[in-house]
């Protein structure tokens, strides 16, 4: 395969708001302008990425709005990496009209759409990486022979205050407390399970917390099912995950379909016992009695058994806590970033070091 030089590697995303692909993005867009790699990215006007990046050096910035399609002269002969479903179809529309290459990552476990455009945007491609096994069989089921990668997300690196995270402690005054981070959206994220499960154990024994971290469009629904039990708290978005992670004892993931769990490894990272959905891509990096417990999607009573073996279990809770501590070490930033590195040099491109400086255009 021939080498193809690029000064600048272009990344799409075209995603609203900022959930955990987003945060990926942003990881290995900063992963790789600190080795001098030069980039710029497509993404959607006034949305929570551009205002994220806007410190990132050797990075230009293309933010756009409807119709996106009008925009691919701005990237015109460029290798595209598309981070997100949207921004998939914008780099294969490029394709067509401005010679662009492209590829592209698939990072949930959902069929992909039976339209003919959505096909050729997986014919065309040069390659999709996946982010589990459960993904990667989807994509060869949907179409044959495709090109894949498997290349995992990363933890988040989220800083911890810890005067910040002991008054959150306190606030908690001893009790078990069991956290969760993710969107609250009960059919991916399966947190209804885990508010069925808060009765559950509220109704066996005192001494538990359940702190719910993130925002979505089931938050009404889940504090309605969660009513006057005060033992379930609701956070909403916040800035600092890594304060709350540093607060929990033991971490629960309840997902009925999930392509491999960023949080899981935030969690992992933060040296904390697991308990989640045996899976999709969770089984990729959860290893049931290894580094975390495994119960089946939809169960909250062997959810809340399961919570109750690891806060009952002290050895077993510090076993898990280090094993997954250990685990994480292979879900960096710089980790998942060489794999990509990698994944381009098979593809036959050649990044370079440019040292112009980013911006907005």
């Amino acid at each position: 395969m021939s080498e193809r030089r690029v000064s600048r590697l272009t990344h799409v995303n075209l995603a609203r708001g900022f959930r955990g692909g987003e945060r990926q993005t942003e990881l290995l867009i900063r992963e790789l302008a600190a080795r001098g790699i030069a980039q710029q990215v497509v993404l959607r006007r006034d949305e929570p990425l551009a205002q994220r990046l806007a410190d990132v050096p050797n990075l230009v910035r293309l933010p756009i709005s409807k119709p996106f399609v009008l925009s691919v002269r701005e990237v015109r002969g460029a290798f595209l990496h598309a981070h997100d479903g949207k921004g998939a179809h914008f780099a294969h529309a490029a394709h067509v009209l401005a010679g662009c290459e492209y590829v592209f990552t698939r990072r949930v476990d959902n069929v992909p759409s039976s339209s003919w455009l959505t096909r050729q945007m997986y014919r065309k491609a040069r390659g999709v990486a996946v982010l589990s096994r459960a993904i990667d069989r989807v994509v060869q089921a949907y179409q044959p022979g495709v090109s894949t990668e498997r290349i995992p997300s990363a933890a988040g690196g989220f800083e911890v205050d810890r005067v910040a995270a002991a008054v959150l402690r306190q606030e908690f005054d001893g009790d078990c407390v069991v956290g969760h981070v993710g969107a609250l959206d009960d059919s991916q994220k399966g947190q209804r399970d885990l508010i069925v499960a808060a009765h559950i154990l509220s109704k066996r024994d005192a001494g538990w917390r359940f702190v719910m971290v993130g925002g979505g469009r089931d938050e009404a629904m889940l504090r309605e099912l969660a009513g006057d039990n005060d033992a379930i708290r609701f956070t909403g978005h916040v800035d600092n995950v890594g304060d709350h992670l540093a607060a929990f004892d033991i971490f629960a993931f309840p997902s009925v379909h999930e392509g491999l769990g960023s949080a899981l490894l935030d969690a992992m990272h933060a040296g904390l016992p697991i308990v989640a959905s045996d899976v999709d891509g969770i089984p990729d990096i959860v290893s049931d009695e290894d580094n975390g417990l495994l119960v089946p999607p939809r169960s909250p009573e062997a959810l809340a058994d399961a919570l109750e073996r690891v806060r009952g279990d002290m050895d077993l809770a510090r076993r898990l806590a280090n094993a997954a501590s250990e685990k994480s070490l292979a879900y960096t930033a710089a980790a998942m970033a060489d794999r990509y590195l990698r994944w381009y040099r098979t593809l036959g491109l050649d990044l370079g070091i440019d040292t112009a400086q980013g911006g907005d255009r």
